[in-house]
């Protein structure tokens, strides 16, 4: 197969892993911060230039990083919205990120449509103020002339392969991006134009949604460029993962996905029905409330790290004494409790100590996320084993509750960029499948990713009565919120 390069594009920096085509083994990798501010990015947190990605890209493949590689996959960071005018150049910066300009322009949309249900249902997804579809409607409304000036609109890694091609007449995507646009169907399989319409106030030019394993084309050097993806899909790619495998990611929100043969619509608007990168489909379901829960509690507690928190955690026992925290601290999505606050339950003289406060943080974080996990084997997901992602991941205290608490085994990856790795197993793909040495439909078997394997073991009773304590009081205090 030779030698395949694997593209990340992040919202900070852009990372190049360099791999062996038929193993997956990492050779070598660049690495480069993106410029602090764009020339034309205005200052603003959520807008930035894409020339800043294209100068932190040509900083990392640096050295001769790229010789002898034959293919190469793009994967970057998703919702970034690029809108070129007619000629392909910019009429704004990109915006970025998870805009809060947008959040007005979110439920005006929502309403638009005739809401929460109709948006599910025509694009398996309701509109949040970072995706794409709810910028578009933002730019309509607070900068109209550059609203009327797009032309075409694009994605970040839309636009990077488009660069790395030399901006060609076709301008591609992938199912993974197009799914988190607010303008695409996973379940049709195709993009709803009225939306873009209803959304920017006329029609643009989108991308071709190519097949998972298609080439967007070659360079004038001959290099393979694949579809491209978004850093979600690529990551699940990159670790390798399939049926009945799950990925619960801890940041200082929490997101559930698993992989599934089918678009998931949900009328509560509860799960996002993403495209993998393999023509499979990813449902997602987040948590405003993961980590933020413990760096509160650690605030709470006067102690200066998670580690700290953790190593208190631990000095207490299953069930933290009768301790139950909901931990809506910044109002909930999973259940849809946008208002509410966090609740601290089960509080008497034998629980007020700091060990199980601690520990009953730890508990209800996770049984947030089992709330998720549940929304999805409710739908029929199948769950089997589950890959736990995020810097909290490693905390002993979350490795020694979470399998117990899923009821499920739970797998943590050694620190990567899954989604680099990722890119570049595209790449391959789409390399064998020119070559006819891969089947179209089966991505390469790259070796997995080197992982700590966790198993609920002799704990799932104390772990399942845990996590009944935890439904108890979420019932009491919020009588009905959450249907699977």
């Amino acid at each position: 197969m030779g030698i395949v390069a694997g593209l990340d594009s992040s919202p900070d920096f852009t990372r190049i892993v360099v791999c062996d085509g038929d193993t997956g083994a990492v050779l070598r990798q660049g690495y480069a911060p993106h410029p602090v501010e764009g020339p034309d990015s205005g200052g603003r947190p959520s807008d930035v230039d894409p020339q800043a990605w294209l100068l932190s890209l040509g900083e990392a493949a640096g050295g001769g990083l790229l010789e002898g590689v034959q293919a190469i996959g793009v994967s970057s960071q998703q919702n970034a919205l690029v809108p070129l005018d007619a000629q392909g150049n910019t009429v704004r910066p990109a915006m970025v990120g998870g805009d809060k300009r947008a959040q007005v322009a979110a439920a005006d949309l929502i309403d638009a449509l005739g809401g929460r249900e109709a948006w599910a249902q025509a694009v398996g997804c309701v509109p949040q103020a970072a995706q794409p579809v709810t910028k578009l409607r933002w730019l309509a409304k607070a900068e109209p002339d550059a609203a009327l000036r797009t032309a075409v609109l694009m994605q970040a890694h839309d636009w990077l392969v488009w660069q790395l091609l030399g901006r060609p007449v076709r301008r591609t995507t992938d199912r993974g991006g197009a799914s988190g646009t607010g303008y695409w169907s996973a379940a049709t399989g195709g993009y709803r134009s009225d939306l873009v319409e209803l959304a920017l106030g006329h029609q643009a030019m989108l991308p071709e949604v190519i097949g998972p394993s298609d080439a967007a084309g070659t360079t004038p050097e001959g290099l393979l460029i694949s579809a491209g993806t978004g850093e979600t899909m690529a990551a699940a790619l990159g670790l390798g993962l399939g049926m009945g495998d799950a990925v619960v990611s801890l940041g200082a929100s929490g997101s559930v996905m698993a992989v599934h043969p089918e678009a998931l619509v949900d009328q509560s608007g509860m799960i996002t029905s993403l495209a993998d990168a393999t023509g499979m489909h990813l449902p997602v379901v987040t948590t405003l409330n993961a980590v933020r829960t413990l760096r509160g509690t650690a605030e709470l507690l006067g102690l200066p790290d998670l580690e700290s928190l953790s190593d208190l955690a631990m000095k207490s026992t299953p069930g933290s004494h009768g301790l139950v925290m909901l931990p809506y601290l910044e109002g909930e999505r999973t259940p849809n409790l946008p208002h509410t606050a966090g609740t601290l339950a089960g509080l008497r003289r034998e629980s007020m100590k700091a060990e199980h406060l601690a520990r009953a943080a730890f508990e209800g974080m996770l049984c947030g996320l089992g709330d998720a996990l549940d929304v999805l084997r409710g739908r029929g997901v199948e769950v089997r084993r589950i890959f736990l992602l995020g810097a909290a991941a490693e905390l002993p205290a979350v490795q020694a509750a979470a399998p117990s608490l899923f009821g499920a085994q739970v797998v943590v990856p050694q620190p990567a960029d899954y989604a680099a790795i990722g890119a570049a197993r595209q790449a391959a793909w789409a390399l064998g499948v020119k070559n006819g040495t891969l089947d179209p439909r089966t991505p390469p078997a790259w070796q997995g990713a080197a992982a700590q394997v966790l198993e609920p073991g002799e704990d799932l009773a104390v772990g399942q009565a845990v996590r009944q304590q935890y439904v108890s009081v979420r019932e009491q205090t919020h009588p009905g919120a959450f249907r699977v």
